[in-house]
């Protein structure tokens, strides 16, 4: 629906240089926030901490962000406590877990990889094993932010697969665009990160793909729309006129035939800045996995049923904040988490209501989540590992 008859709504959203940022884009570049009457304008930065302190001090109106961050800043977890809201999802999946040359020729040696988390997560674990009686130094894995879906499906890989996340190796946070070179530079062993910067590990000759986000959490969110819970008082008709627009842009996002187009848009200086070539991977589910074995096919989903801000899955995120020992449990907090999505404002704006899904699909090892019952879940997780201390990024 167009709404060229409103007032100019001036927004500024912030996002980071990864493939995930597609609906901001092509809402800018393709004209559905201008239909909505919104002069979208967007802000690239480095870092997730630098994204949520512009976006909770009112530098941004908006921000793409993992989706656990609005959880975090709403419980005051690791930085100031602000209120926040996410009223649509920005896709499903994206991600990948990369690893240096190094070890995937160790971690082949042992099995022939085919991109399957508990293959991996064998062999890596094999690996490990030989690298510590060899006395080599402890594996180093890199995540984009502590409190990302990065940083909780390495951990839940590691941990389902018999490595201790903190014992075993050690977790550190960089920005995304840092973490090639970090591993090209032997910094680090290996990254879990959105696309491309995978593939672009791979193009240099860095590394190996091992897995993917979408097999080890099947369908589980991304990146959110986040803004602060005040923002419709300072902008009014402010949120519902960016999700539709959002919205919309997920409409041509989902369409295979625009995803030459997508790629060529997020190629562009102000974006990404790098060729295409580099996005279709991400983009067409083609990404290749280690050493060309495997290609994963349902890779990254941007359309319209991947938008839905399910409270579902922020409960799920909760869990893990509190798994890995960044959150104490409280009953209150239990209630806050999921109150940062907002599918009624999602509702509200584009008239649509829940996709036929599953929105907690089981990992890969098959381990329900029941919501109802998250101390027994907590209390059956395999979380007794060394705690992390992250600094933050």
């Amino acid at each position: 629906m167009t709404n060229i008859s409103k007032a100019p709504l001036e927004l500024v959203a912030g996002f980071l240089p990864l493939l995930d940022c597609a609906l901001l884009v092509a809402a800018r570049e393709k004209g559905f926030a201008q239909a909505e009457g919104v002069e979208l304008n967007l802000l690239r930065d480095l870092s997730w901490a630098a994204v949520r302190d512009r976006l909770a001090i009112g530098g941004l109106d908006a921000a793409q962000t993992p989706a656990p961050l609005p959880i975090a800043t709403s419980l005051g977890l690791g930085s100031l406590k602000v209120d926040m809201i996410a009223p649509m999802a920005l896709g499903l999946g994206g991600n990948a877990i990369t690893v240096s040359n190094t070890i995937a020729n160790a971690m082949s040696a042992h099995q022939t990889l085919d991109g399957d988390p508990a293959h991996t997560g064998e062999s890596l674990k094999k690996t490990l094993e030989h690298r510590r009686k060899q006395g080599l130094p402890q594996a180093i894995f890199a995540v984009v932010h502590p409190f990302s879906s990065h940083n909780y499906e390495l951990r839940y890989w590691l941990a389902a697969c018999g490595i201790a996340p903190d014992d075993d190796v050690q977790v550190v946070v960089l920005p995304p665009p840092f973490l090639p070179e970090a591993l090209a530079s032997g910094q680090i062993d290996g990254y879990c990160v959105g696309e491309p910067w995978n593939s672009i590990a791979l193009a240099r000759g860095i590394g190996q793909i091992v897995t993917t986000k979408a097999r080890i959490w099947p369908a589980s969110i991304e990146k959110v729309l986040s803004l602060r819970a005040d923002m419709d008082s300072r902008k009014p008709q402010s949120i519902a006129r960016l999700v539709r627009a959002l919205s919309n842009a997920s409409q041509w996002c989902g369409e295979a035939a625009n995803i030459e187009e997508l790629a060529a848009l997020l190629a562009k200086p102000a974006y990404l800045d790098m060729p295409s070539k580099h996005l279709l991977p991400g983009l067409t589910g083609r990404l290749p996995m280690v050493y060309g074995v495997s290609r994963e096919l349902d890779f990254l989903n941007l359309g319209p049923d991947a938008t839905y801000p399910w409270r579902q899955q922020a409960i799920w995120l909760y869990a893990q904040m509190v798994r890995w020992g960044q959150a104490q449990f409280s009953g209150e907090d239990l209630a806050r988490a999921p109150s940062v999505f907002r599918p009624d404002l999602y509702e509200a704006a584009t008239g649509d209501g829940p996709p036929a899904c599953d929105p907690l699909t089981p990992p890969f090892d098959g381990r329900s989540f029941d919501q109802a019952a998250i101390q027994d879940y907590l209390a059956n997780a395999n979380a007794d590992d060394a705690r992390p201390n992250q600094p933050d990024a």
